[in-house]
């Protein structure tokens, strides 16, 4: 029976690193690759609402960025000429990626060692870094 491995990515070259890892290690494993939205901070209208025309904005735009990421994630799967399936989840990403994890009994985790800010001196960033001490399942680290 195949393994289930999840590969977060956020559109950044280590991630795509992780899930060009994944695809050319694991072609015979399930993999998922999970892209997850950093929740919206809606400014507060007058009475104390939300600007629900904001959040619904905020919402188009990071959802068909989304969109974008996985859809060259399914394109890059293509080359390797293996499946994969896509999941868009909203949250705190190291906190998304741990639920998802435990929630659909993944038993790999294969993550960019940063994400946007490649720049770090740092070895890891701080979503891998966090993954990699939460998560109940084994995480491969991409560098």
């Amino acid at each position: 029976m195949p393994r289930r491995i999840l590969v977060p990515i956020d559109g950044s070259r280590k991630s795509t690193e992780g899930l060009e890892y994944a695809l050319s290690m694991y072609s015979q494993e399930m993999i998922t690759v999970l892209h997850v939205m950093q929740p919206f901070e809606p400014e507060v209208a007058e009475g104390g609402q939300p600007a629900y025309d904001e959040m619904d904005e905020w919402y188009e735009t990071h959802h068909g960025e989304a969109e974008r990421i996985l859809d060259e994630a399914h394109e890059l799967a293509s080359e390797y000429e293996t499946g994969i399936s896509t999941v868009i989840d909203i949250g705190e990403p190291w906190r998304a990626i741990v639920s998802y994890v435990e929630e659909h009994d993944i038993e790999h985790v294969i993550i960019g060692s940063h994400g946007r800010n490649e720049d770090s001196p740092l070895p890891l960033g701080s979503v891998a870094e966090t993954v990699m001490r939460r998560a109940p399942v084994l995480v491969s680290i991409v560098r």
